[in-house]
């Protein structure tokens, strides 16, 4: 079947938008974040993560019935299922890294997203390879390793889970760039909202248990923000670059550092700081670079922009 006549109205040049958008998403995330480890390990990873994605479907029925009559290629519903298996993945480890770990630490690990995200921009979206995003790279783990000190303390199991969280987390993002030039903002987020939900239905009734209506409601505040988040991160996908956008989602260790010392007492690891600061210092570094040429490569003189 033939992609859509027109795409999505979005202008790929509106920076600050783009950034606006993506401070939107960080600050729904960090409320998901708080929500989640406030729940803590009671329910099984795969339950929790399963009803705050059913919640998440009531949200975004109406974008999803408009989106399924549109004439998509077989190409873009591949790209959606994919999507889909990602997120499941992702958001299976993630929630069981959060309900174990603190805060600051799940967010730190979790800055290794834009790491694969360079990565396989390069690999797979042919954006090239350059020698800063190899130092970026490095330097990201370096960063890594500082937060998790193996040998040195003792390594958790969110630790590992939340590890394979942002690999995940990193490729769903990727396809979700590839999907925002071809589809609109709102029905991207109802495809991934409803297929993860229908990937994980498998996993959560094999583990199911009791839950009270604290918990049953909690989880639906969670699938409201985290609905919103998803859709501002795709709206700024569409008003401008990653490179432009990403940074911005660097300020979520204040902010998870901030939240776990008021709510939950926890005591911010000085090492966790320094972790992520090295991969926050990488990836700012390697990102504020290439837009600079970017710029020399692509905007035009002066007197050519007086039409």
């Amino acid at each position: 079947m033939a992609q859509p006549t027109s795409p999505p109205a979005g202008d790929p040049h509106r920076p600050v938008q783009g950034v606006l958008w993506m401070l939107v998403t960080t600050l729904c995330f960090t409320a998901v974040n708080v929500i989640v480890h406030y729940l803590g390990a009671d329910l099984p990873a795969a339950q929790s993560s399963f009803l705050r994605f059913a919640w998440g479907v009531l949200f975004v029925a109406p974008a999803l019935w408009a989106g399924l009559r549109a004439r998509y290629g077989r190409a873009i519903w591949g790209l959606f299922a994919l999507r889909g298996a990602m997120q499941s993945v992702a958001v299976l480890l993630w929630f069981f890294a959060m309900a174990r770990t603190p805060i600051a630490d799940v967010t730190a690990i979790g800055y290794l997203n834009p790491i694969v995200v360079t990565l396989g921009g390069a690999l797979l979206l042919g954006e090239g390879f350059a020698w800063r995003r190899g130092l970026a790279v490095i330097v990201a783990l370096i960063g890594a390793l500082i937060i998790l000190r193996p040998g040195v303390r003792e390594i958790l199991p969110g630790h590992i889970a939340q590890l394979g969280a942002a690999i995940f987390f990193g490729l769903s993002y990727l396809t979700a760039k590839k999907l925002s030039g071809v589809a609109p903002a709102a029905f991207i987020v109802a495809m991934m909202t409803t297929v993860v939900t229908i990937f994980l239905a498998p996993f959560a009734i094999a583990v199911w248990q009791p839950l009270s209506w604290s918990e049953f409601l909690w989880l639906g505040a969670t699938a409201l923000i985290g609905t919103v988040a998803h859709y501002a991160m795709t709206r700024a996908f569409q008003c401008a670059p990653v490179t432009v956008t990403q940074p911005v989602v660097f300020t979520q260790l204040v902010f998870a550092s901030t939240a776990g010392w008021i709510f939950f007492g926890e005591t911010v690891d000085p090492y966790v700081i320094l972790g992520g600061g090295l991969i926050i210092g990488a990836i700012s570094y390697v990102t504020f670079r290439e837009a600079q040429l970017k710029r020399r490569t692509l905007t035009p003189p002066p007197p050519a922009t007086k039409a």
